[in-house]
């Protein structure tokens, strides 16, 4: 495909790359067809992921950056897009949730029939000396690696090597993880817990009222933040690859020609548009699934099976569960067959981009700060529960007091792993299209 470019040179794709990208897309729904025989929710599962996967590579979208981004740049254009996430995701939540409560549903830690639960509100998470710790290892971790569970997965589809250390790091952090969790949780500390969720405390438009006004501070927050950034002279605005941007409009509207499909595959979304587009895809979590999204807590059944193949055997009571999915098939459980769709999602969207590349640019110090901050990841993600997608994103969303004291626990560890790394690794991956501050 070519485009005469208002008589400039004519831009050409790399034809092969979404041919590459049509025959994964084919090969995951035959893959899919085969799994819909055992269940459906496994194809719904693998589907809604790779929807996920997409989503975050064309966005250059990244929960880490977050806190990253701003940080180093002073750019909070990320920042605000989270926030504008977490409000829709807020809204919409609540309606679900009032509308099963009021037909008489409770959360699923007070229900007593399987089918009187509200959807969403197993990530209703108690609070503990875990949830603290585990924040605060966690956004140290995601820090120095280069970025969170989620951004890992879809760092790994666009063919960021540093993910495959990460990530496999990621997976054996994450049995220890479990152990010291169950640990603290049959101590006498353990015992110091409380598990609230905000409707019960101030009602479904009080809880949605104070979530609103917490994403407004931090909004209000993240703008003085960046035009004190700008006055100082320390401000960087993001600049992505230009194949990325739109191209100039042309009179004359062909629908067979580079342009149309620049649109459609290859020009980068806004951090908005992601944000928005990921709402909407958890709120079909949600509703679909009953339960909200989550992303590492398959983790230790895959650091169980990696462990496993080097003559390790498991018999704590921290790891049964993890034993349990390994032993029925890795592949059987729905939110590891989500986090590969992710995968494949991410994959999907460089190649028919026609930008997929492998990124090699790391030096060899830099694997060991991988390893460690796969490590933490690991470990404090089993030790508070969930990442900045199961403890924080679905927690705030469904209106767990846990979410906002992760993300404090998780603002706290991620700002002092830019402290102690800035300068001594690529924080920022310089791979032009890679979202460089995930």
């Amino acid at each position: 495909m070519t485009n005469n470019n208002s008589g400039k040179e004519v831009a050409k794709i790399r034809m092969v790359q979404p041919v590459i990208a049509a025959v994964v897309f084919i090969a995951m729904i035959v893959f899919g067809s085969f799994l819909g025989n055992s269940s459906a929710k496994l194809t719904l599962n693998l589907f809604t992921g790779m929807s996920l996967g997409y989503i975050l590579s064309r966005s250059r979208y990244g929960f880490a950056g977050g806190i990253k981004r701003i940080y180093i740049t002073g750019e909070g254009k990320l920042t605000r897009a989270l926030l504008v996430m977490f409000a829709i995701s807020i809204v919409a939540t609540a309606g679900i949730h009032w509308g099963y409560a009021s037909n008489g549903a409770l959360p699923i830690f007070r229900a007593i029939l399987p089918n009187s639960v509200i959807p969403g509100t197993s990530s209703v998470l108690t609070m503990d000396i875990g949830t603290i710790l585990g924040g605060i290892t966690f956004g140290l971790g995601m820090m120095i690696a280069g970025g969170c569970a989620s951004g890992t997965l879809s760092d790994l589809g666009e063919g960021a090597i540093r993910a495959v250390i990460a990530l496999v790091f990621f997976f054996i952090g994450s049995v220890p993880g479990a152990v010291a969790k169950y640990a603290i949780q049959q101590s006498s500390i353990g015992q110091i817990k409380a598990r609230v969720y905000l409707p019960d405390v101030m009602g479904y438009v009080g809880a949605v009222v104070f979530s609103l006004f917490l994403l407004l501070v931090l909004y209000v927050i993240s703008r003085k933040y960046e035009d004190f950034r700008k006055k100082e002279g320390f401000y960087n605005e993001t600049v992505f690859a230009a194949e990325e941007l739109p191209l100039p409009e042309e009179e004359k509207f062909s629908l067979f020609s580079y342009r149309t499909y620049h649109k459609f595959f290859v020009e980068r979304w806004s951090f908005m548009t992601g944000g928005i587009l990921l709402s909407i895809v958890f709120v079909f979590i949600i509703i679909t699934t009953g339960a909200s999204w989550g992303v590492t807590g398959p983790f230790a059944s895959w650091g169980v099976a990696l462990l496993q193949t080097v003559g390790m055997h498991f018999t704590s009571p921290a790891l049964q569960d993890a034993v349990q999915v390994v032993n029925k098939g890795l592949l059987y459980d729905t939110v590891s067959l989500r986090n590969i769709g992710i995968v494949v999602g991410a994959l999907i969207a460089m190649l028919s981009a026609g930008i997929f590349k492998f990124d090699y640019d790391f030096k060899l110090k830099d694997v060991i700060i991988y390893i460690i901050g796969g490590l933490l990841m690991g470990f404090g993600a089993r030790l508070a529960g969930g990442c900045n997608i199961g403890a924080l994103y679905s927690g705030i969303a469904n209106f767990s007091l846990s979410g906002w004291l992760f993300f404090a626990s998780l603002s706290l560890g991620g700002i002092l792993g830019l402290k102690l790394f800035e300068g001594k690794i690529n924080i920022i991956p310089p791979n032009r299209h890679k979202r460089n501050a995930n």
